[in-house]
């Protein structure tokens, strides 16, 4: 999107727009020359350029209506405007703008001199008084200022007959000016001068009174001296004309000397206003330089502001953020940095408002200023109304990622919280929760989605007084990320806070035997133990340790096979503490593979290899499961998809039937939500006909139901085309306004490797760090009569990785004589069998 500055140029490439009132001839001017053939031809070739013109015109209409925040096109559609003079199209077309974009300073000059042309009777006066107020107050420009005070000060009857409320509004109108832009550096005195000219013009019409003419000369002299006490370019020029004037009302002796006959108190004004000058001119000079370049103007505006701010004066440190906004007013550096100083330093309600308001305007995708916004009309106590308006423009705009909009959703929720005692209903606050929640959690990631809810339930306890309600919260938060440890370590730190024992028992009761990323499941069942040392009876406490210690074995055995796994050659080491019996009377398969072949035939008798066949029955009963089909396939019944991925890649098996999965990079994709669930693919290509550039839609839908979630990922050829797509944000498809922002691959990363990073976090009340006992065994020692883990036994594997045998997918039940094999000698035996 071009910047307000860029439009400048923008209309100066473009031809001179011809006057809006009409061109052509003046009113009685003849021509001689008698109609040629070639005015005929220049006739109908101006024809066809309005014809185009209004074509154009069209076009871009049709334009801003599917985009109204194409910056382009709303200033081509009033340079077409301007060019053709239909002045109601153009007014409209303005006024569009100016609801999305603050205008240059360019555009408003051009706006009051267009109504001007057409402007008759006092009405038209006013309109257009109203449309310079606008004007100056969106950016300070001192070309604008000098635009508007001519104008009053001709067109206004009460001003130009120096009536007394004439006088006293011009006078107040300068003062603003002056106040505005008086000390700009390099500009400022051009409003100074203007000021005294005007007091000079009514010094010379006041000749009948001497008293009222002494206060006049007492008014221009007041001027000279307060604009030599500024810093100023022309500083110097400013005090000859003194002198001059002075001279001229027989108040000097001698109008060529620098020093003499000028009041004390102003000359040591004047030398402390010219060191300040030439203290600042090498920065004038650098943005001088700099003008071609915005970001070297950047960096010396910065400066400048820095040295400004060391001197301690706010006035000259706004209007320098005023000059350097206005120059370059796409910059959150310089809106960040110049609201910030306001909120330190001035903390006027009113310029606060209206420095926001701009900023927020200029750079929409800015979240911080969002948030300051926010802050800052809090601390100024503005209306309910006021803040929620606010808020409701911040959560409609794009944003480069979810987390800004959730900190645009905290920040709403933290302004609720500290004015409850107001008497604000708790229910906004649980509103805009849900707002919240059902906005962000298809995008969110675990740690953010966490943090919401967390916020959420303790608000529901502490203000809204009601458990059932935060209960509610936790519950539905497990029900999306009941796999994640953190979910349920806070809301049993929830429930112990409150003092509510029972039910954080019947919480760890519900997930110790659950499988959780990293160490999780250990975690939780040591974080039990504790909480029943702590808090439970002895009851309590044995019962804990009767479910724990099995999970803990699972866990145990289930770390050891896949430690053997990854290191074979310690598997032997890692299983030689199993004491079973049977397992003594035969070799170990694991030590006989460390045994040199020529040992090897030596211990073992020829008559073992007679029964070679049932060895290899055996060993194919211990180590592995048949798949249906068949196919027998080493380690876990149920291999997850990334050993399976990493497993056929080693093996090199290309003969699955199953296609391999396309992986999405999405460099130059855009995320659509809140789409109609109506819409269809067909639909999503239709909205972004106008762009092109789609190469493929990925609409989500509901994996039970086939429906669609409201939810697309839409790939696009290049970067050109997903900006384009971008700028479509918060247009209708269909019945609704969807929200359209780059989408961000890594979030999904996050999600995944959430866990990894799981502690023990669970509140314990106390640093004791005892674990389970396993029976009096520790990791490492084994009881009599358990099963030795021989090779890839997975007997033991966690129950979220391990289906009973016989499990049949189409039903989703387990056979009836698979739930009788309890054994794992009549598991064996079975396997044998077949």
């Amino acid at each position: 999107m071009a910047t307000p500055m860029e439009e400048d140029r923008l209309e100066a490439a473009a031809a001179a727009p011809a006057d809006v009132a009409g061109g052509g001839a003046e009113d009685g001017e003849k021509t001689d020359a008698p109609p040629m053939e070639s005015d005929s031809d220049s006739s109908d070739s101006d024809d066809e350029g309005d014809a185009g013109d209004e074509l154009r015109i069209q076009a871009l209409e049709r334009a801003l209506l599917e985009q109204p925040l194409n910056y382009e096109s709303h200033v081509q559609l009033i340079q077409c405007l301007r060019k053709s003079g239909n002045i109601e199209k153009l007014r409209a077309a303005r006024e569009e703008m100016n609801k999305y974009f603050p205008l240059t300073p360019k555009m408003w000059q051009d706006w009051a001199k267009d109504e001007i042309s057409l402007s008759s009777g006092r009405g038209s006066f006013d309109d257009i008084e109203k449309l310079y107020e606008r004007g100056v107050q969106e950016y300070l420009n001192i070309k604008l200022w000098r635009d508007y005070l001519d104008y009053v000060e001709e067109h206004d009857q009460s001003v130009s007959q120096c009536s007394q409320s004439g006088l006293s509004k011009m006078r107040d109108l300068y003062e603003r000016a002056i106040t505005a832009g008086g000390l700009h550096v390099t500009e400022g005195s051009k409003l100074w001068e203007a000021y005294r000219e005007y007091e000079m013009a009514i010094l010379t019409i006041n000749d009948g009174n001497d008293e009222e003419k002494a206060k006049q000369v007492q008014r221009v002299r007041a001027l000279f001296h307060r604009q030599l006490s500024v810093p100023l370019a022309d500083i110097e020029s400013t005090l000859a004309a003194y002198k001059s004037w002075e001279a001229e009302e027989g108040n000097t002796r001698d109008p060529d000397s620098q020093v003499d006959d000028v009041p004390p108190n102003v000359l040591s004004a004047y030398k402390k206003a010219s060191e300040m000058y030439n203290a600042r001119k090498q920065y004038e000079d650098e943005l001088s330089v700099a003008a071609e370049s915005e970001a070297n103007k950047l960096q010396v505006f910065l400066k400048y502001i820095k040295f400004e701010e060391s001197f301690g004066d706010p006035a000259r440190v706004q209007v320098l953020y005023e000059r350097a906004v206005s120059e370059l007013p796409v910059s959150s550096d310089l809106w960040m940095g110049y609201t910030s100083y306001l909120d330190r330093t001035l903390k006027v309600p009113a310029i606060l408002k209206s420095v926001y308001h701009r900023a927020t305007r200029n750079c929409t995708w800015v979240s911080d200023l969002w948030v300051h916004y926010l802050l800052s009309l809090e601390r100024i106590r503005a209306s309910e109304d006021e803040l929620r308006h606010v808020f409701e423009l911040a959560i409609q705009c794009s944003f480069p990622s979810m987390n800004e909009y959730l900190n645009i959703y905290l920040t709403r929720v933290d302004s609720l919280r500290r004015r409850m005692p107001t008497g604000l209903d708790f229910e906004l606050i649980r509103q805009t929760f849900v707002d919240a929640a059902e906005f962000l959690s298809p995008q969110l990631g675990i740690e953010e989605l966490l943090l919401l809810h967390a916020y959420w339930a303790k608000l529901e306890c502490n203000i809204g007084k009601d458990i059932a309600a935060a209960r509610g919260v936790w519950e539905n938060a497990l029900k999306k990320s009941g796999s994640v440890l953190e979910v349920w370590q806070h809301y049993i730190s929830m429930e112990i806070e409150m003092g509510h024992t029972h039910e954080a028992r019947s919480l760890y009761k519900r997930c110790y035997s659950k499988k959780f990323a990293g160490s999780g499941s250990e975690a939780v069942c040591h974080a039990w133990i504790r909480f029943e040392r702590e808090h439970g009876t002895l009851d309590d406490y044995d019962l804990a340790i009767k479910k724990v210690t099995p999970r803990l074995k699972e866990l145990i055995m289930f770390k050891a096979q896949q430690e053997a796994k990854s290191d074979p050659s310690s598997a032997p080491k890692e299983t030689s503490y199993a004491n079973d019996s049977s397992q003594k009377r035969k070799p170990s398969k694991m030590t006989s593979k460390v045994q040199p072949p020529a040992k090897k035939r030596k211990d073992n008798p020829p008559k073992k290899t007679v029964s070679s066949d049932d060895h290899r029955s055996k060993e194919q009963s211990t180590d592995s499961h048949l798949q249906e089909g068949g196919e027998v396939i080493k380690g876990n019944a149920e291999v997850p998809v990334e050993m399976k991925v990493e497993g056929d890649s080693k093996r090199g098996n290309t003969s699955s039937n199953q296609p391999k999965p396309y992986f999405y990079s999405d460099k130059c994709t855009a995320y659509m939500s809140n789409i109609d669930l109506k819409a269809t693919e067909l639909h999503i290509r239709g909205f972004f006909s106008d762009i092109g550039g789609v190469v493929d839609i990925r609409l989500l839908r509901d994996r039970s139901t086939k429906k669609s979630r409201g939810l697309a990922y839409v790939d696009f050829s290049d970067k050109d085309h997903l900006e384009a797509a971008i700028r479509k944000n918060k247009q209708k498809l269909l019945s609704k306004k969807v929200s359209v922002a780059p989408s961000d691959p890594s979030k999904s990363k996050k999600n995944r490797e959430a866990g990894t990073s799981s502690k023990d976090k669970l509140p314990s009340g106390g640093d004791h760090g005892e674990k389970a006992p396993v029976d009096g065994t520790s990791e490492k020692e084994m009881p009599k009569g358990e099963t030795k883990i021989t090779g890839k036994n997975t007997l033991f594997a966690p129950r979220a990785l391990v289906k009973p045998l016989g499990w049949n997918k189409k039903d989703e039940k387990p056979d009836v004589a698979a739930e009788e094999l309890k054994s794992n000698d009549e598991f064996r035996n079975l396997l044998l069998k077949k």
